[in-house]
């Protein structure tokens, strides 16, 4: 197993992680500047009023995301069982 391979390897495992993880954090960061915009507007200083609807719009994207967030992975997956060759000999 050389250094390239391993190199190579930990690249595309952070490159998918942070893909996969992108529209979960993005959806609760958008939600929560929201709600916090509101909130200050608004003068509302209920703590369960961030918090459910961050939940709700990060299922909504969990739904929405899914079917390419599974693709992703598989691809990933394929890629590192190509590779299991190359890096065990």
């Amino acid at each position: 197993m050389s250094e390239a391979n391993v190199v190579e390897l930990s690249t595309q495992l952070m490159w998918t992680a942070a893909l996969l993880a992108a529209p979960i954090l993005l959806t609760a960061l958008i939600v929560g500047l929201a709600v916090s915009l509101f909130q200050g507007l608004t003068s509302l200083q209920d703590q369960t009023l961030s918090f459910v609807p961050k939940i709700i719009a990060v299922g909504i994207a969990l739904v929405i995301a899914a079917s390419w967030m599974v693709q992703t992975l598989l691809s990933f997956t394929s890629n590192v069982f190509d590779m299991l060759p190359d890096l065990l000999g």
